[in-house]
Formats: structure tokens, sequence, C-alpha cells
């Protein structure tokens, strides 16, 4: 029997005998034991590993968003790639020259402090100073190298009329063998393999800014252009079109909010297409730049699930995350390559028809 209250409130707990339940069974649940992950087998390939995830929520989007980069690499539809400094110098560029080669980079978009990156590791083979140890010495960012040539990257693209991304190609490209580790870098890659690059910088974001060689002029002219190379590149993302922001948490998520606007107000709908932002955190203007405004689809269409944007969000690190989205792509691949590389490696192959008259 239940004890009298000897409470001083004016008010009584509720009493629950009048609730209605009803049997579990005629609940509908959003997990099922069908979903569930399945322990690892020793010896699987990593097909059944990725299929060994839960099919539930992150490790659901991964292979999502993988299907859609495959699908839309099978329709030729344009793949845009961002990503910030960090990107390139936990060592992933291997993994974005081996994508390149197979077809599934249409195009990439670096902040400034990547193209330093990249451009130390083509040409020393290595990056990332420590800053708490020269800082104090105000030493830091000083590399005479580091300095001297990307400003005059800067300086030829506004001489050639290019953009940064393509004259930072170019340069590293005509140092040969003084660019040891040529093979490492993402800008010779892409500019050996004809895809457009894309450098967006912030003056004063960059330790080539702080620099005596550093021309306003030169790093306005060449980063303008890129940044209407880069619309150019977007408006090219209707329909099926995908981008990856990978660690840009401010730059690349506003350029690329200002480029879908240009789009669009020059006719294009750029519906449907598939973003997704990775980064160790989900910061404010990625999710909304990237996964959340340019994907809303219009509330009074009535649109199949075909014809739906997508935005996802993936969190983790970089040097994991990357490694396991190249290779759910890999996977997935078809045997169909990079239409350039196609045509290089059936020229190849193919028996030449011109007979050598013999010596007399």
């Amino acid at each position: 029997m239940p004890r009298k209250s000897s409470s001083v409130y004016d008010i009584q707990p509720l009493n629950f005998h009048g609730l209605h339940t009803y049997p579990l069974a005629s609940r509908p649940s959003k997990v099922s034991v069908g979903q569930f992950a399945k322990p690892h087998r020793q010896g699987a390939s990593f097909s059944e590993f990725l299929d060994s995830l839960p099919h539930i929520l992150a490790a659901e989007d991964l292979r999502s968003l993988a299907r859609a980069v495959v699908e839309a690499r099978a329709r030729r539809a344009t793949i845009l790639w961002g990503m910030g400094g960090h990107v390139i110098k936990v060592g992933l560029g291997p993994l974005l020259i081996d994508l390149m080669r197979r077809g599934f980079i249409s195009g990439i978009a670096m902040n400034g402090s990547a193209l330093i990156h990249d451009f130390e590791i083509a040409m020393a083979g290595g990056t990332s100073e420590d800053v708490d140890a020269v800082l104090g010495e105000g030493k830091f960012g000083m590399s005479e190298e580091t300095g001297r040539y990307v400003n005059e990257m800067a300086a030829l693209a506004r001489r050639s009329g290019i953009g940064f991304g393509e004259a930072a190609g170019k340069f590293l490209i005509r140092q040969g063998a003084r660019a040891k580790y040529l093979a490492k870098s993402v800008l010779a890659s892409a500019y050996r393999e004809k895809i457009p690059v894309t450098v967006h910088v912030a003056i004063g974001a960059d330790i080539s800014h702080i620099h005596r060689t550093a021309s306003g002029e030169d790093l306005g002219a060449s980063t303008h252009n890129d940044f209407k190379l880069f619309c150019a590149l977007v408006r090219r993302m209707h329909p099926g079109g995908i981008y990856l922001n990978w660690g840009s948490a401010v730059i690349l998520p506003e350029v690329f909010l200002k480029a879908v606007t240009v789009a669009r107000n020059l006719g294009t709908p750029l519906r449907p297409i598939t973003t997704a932002n990775f980064d160790f955190l989900q910061h404010y203007r990625p999710l909304q730049n990237v996964v959340k405004r340019p994907t809303a689809n219009p509330p009074a269409a009535d649109l199949r699930d075909s014809e739906k944007s997508t935005g996802y969000a993936l969190t983790g690190h970089h040097e994991i995350m990357m490694p396991l989205f190249a290779a759910a792509l890999v996977e997935a691949d078809e045997p169909i390559a990079n239409p350039r590389a196609e045509k290089e490696s059936a020229r190849a192959s193919a028996p030449s028809h011109r007979q050598r008259r013999p010596r007399k």
C-alpha cells in the first residue's frame, strides 16, 4: 500500500495506471539485427570488411557516398575535391594521385597551405615545421625556397594569364631533377593529367605572404583567376556532380557557396548534386555551406528521389578517413579507366602497322 505523501507541494505525482501500451512487435524500429556489424574474418577482403560495418548512420553514409561517386564517374559527371593543408601534410597525396588516374577526380580546390605543403614535399620530401620551436625566435615560415618559389608561381600565373594552381603544377614540372619527389606531388600529377587545380588564398594566411618577394598584385590576380575557374567547374556539376570538402573549415566552404550562387545566377540549377564534408570536427561553415545550403531541395517542388540533392557529414581523422574512402572507391571501381589513360593504354598495346625497312 503506497505511503501517504508528506510533501508540502500543492501538486501530486501523476498516476500512470491509465497509460495505454502496445506490443513491441507492432512498433516500427529504426534499427534491426539485420543492420548489425559482423565480426571481421581473418583474411577477408576489403569489400567484405566494408560490408561488415553496421548498416547504420555514418557507416551507411560512407557506403552511400562511395556509391554516389562511383556512379557519378560512370556517367562522366564532375567530381570535385576541396582540401585544406592538413590533408596534404599527413601523407595522403599518393591516394589522391591514384584517384586522379582512376578518373575519380575532375578538379581539385586547395587553400594556400595545401599548395605550400605540396610544394615542400615535391622539392624536399618533407613538410610541416615545428611552429612552437621556432615562433619565439621569429623564424616560423622563413624557409627561403618556400617563400621565393611559391611567390614565383603567383608571378608566373599573372604573366601567363592562368590560375595559381595551374602555374604551380607547371612550375614544379619545370624543376625537373631539382624536384626530387615530384612523383608525390598532387599539383604536378594534376598538371600532367590536365586536371584543373584551383588555389584560393587569403592574403596574410600563408607563410609565403610574409616574404619580401610576395606581391599582392600577383596573388590577387592568380587566385581570382582560380575562383572564376572554380565557378566554371562547379557549374559543370549539374546534373549529378559531387563536391567533397576535406579539412577546410573556412576558406573553401565560403568559396564553394559563392560558386554555387554564381552558377545558379547564370541559369544552371545545379541539381541534383551530392556534397560531403570530411573533418575531425564538424564546423559551422562546412555544415552550412557544403552539406546543407547547396543541397536544400525546393520545398514546393515535387521531386523524385533521383532528382533530390544530398549532403553528408563524416567525422574522423583524415589519415584514417581518406584511405578508407579511397579504398571503398577502388573496390567498387569498374574496370573502365580515365578516358585519357584508356586511350594511352590502347595506343601503347596496339600493334604497329609501320614496317621498318631493312638496312642495306
